[in-house]
């Protein structure tokens, strides 16, 4: 035994645990509010990645979203987004 303790092994958290919420992304196939999910693309695990996305209103393709809750390891809950340095690059 160690002179301090047990030794125990680092916490690892593999890239597939990464979770997406608070990760911001945009809108690529239009969400339909309460009528059915849209997909979002998403920076994650070291890529790109399309996910299903639900949100409580509408939301066109191109729209900035960013992700408060997951309902599954493949779909997300959105809300619309506005990056606040988008302000300051309009000076």
């Amino acid at each position: 035994m160690h002179p301090r303790g047990p030794r125990t092994a680092p916490a690892v958290v593999s890239k597939a645990d990464e979770s997406p919420i608070g990760l911001a992304g945009r809108i690529v196939t239009p969400t339909r509010g309460d009528q059915g999910a849209g997909e979002v693309e998403l920076r994650i695990r070291g890529g790109t990645e399309i996910f299903m996305a639900r949100s409580a209103d509408p939301l066109p393709s191109g729209a900035a979203v960013i992700v408060v809750a997951t309902l599954g390891p493949r779909t997300v809950v959105v809300l619309p987004w506005a990056d606040p340095l988008d302000s300051v690059l309009e000076l």
